[in-house]
């Protein structure tokens, strides 16, 4: 299938027995996003399996995601958090990029985040370390790390192609 619309994540999500939901404000024009996928045991309260925040301006680069958090063992959580993200921006505002931190705390850790984020299409387009000029930037950020962009369509196709594998893969699950 390679690209989903916001609906269709949302029934692929509830087949798994699972929620998935998007809470967006807008104020002064600009987005605040949290996107969350819950399980819904029968008979239990819900249980968070991951979320990921952000906000959004109203410009084609105006995308900037913040936090992700996916429980361990979440198969696909993350997949499915990404891909309603892309498609939220691209159906109903005018981003088509966006950016994010991969924050440096600790080197092995950063490594792992800046080929995760690679291979959603995420590419470097700058370090932010201590110097005056990125001061701004790790206000907004929250600390240092590579900065990166990447296209919503050119994600949300790669993990359409994850969340709806081909003939070879379905064969080998």
């Amino acid at each position: 299938m390679g690209s989903w619309s916001l609906a269709e994540l949302e029934q692929r999500a509830a087949q798994r027995g699972l929620q998935l939901r998007i809470q967006r404000r807008r104020r002064l024009g600009v987005w605040g996003l949290k996107v969350a996928v819950a399980r819904c045991p029968k008979g239990r309260p819900l249980e968070l399996l991951g979320e990921l925040k952000g906000w959004a301006l109203p410009t084609p680069a105006g995308l900037h995601l913040d936090t992700l958090r996916v429980q361990q063992g979440a198969h696909r959580v993350g997949v499915l958090i990404w891909a309603a993200t892309f498609a939220w921006s691209l159906e109903e505002t005018p981003c088509r990029n966006a950016q994010l931190l991969a924050i440096r705390d600790e080197e092995r850790q950063h490594q792992r985040l800046v080929r995760y984020f690679y291979r959603l299409g995420f590419e470097p387009v700058r370090s932010v370390g201590a110097g005056p000029l990125d001061l701004a930037l790790r206000l907004v950020w929250g600390g240092s790390g590579l900065l990166m962009a990447g296209d919503c369509q050119q994600g949300l196709r790669r993990c359409g192609a994850l969340l709806d594998p081909g003939p070879r893969q379905r064969a080998q699950a």
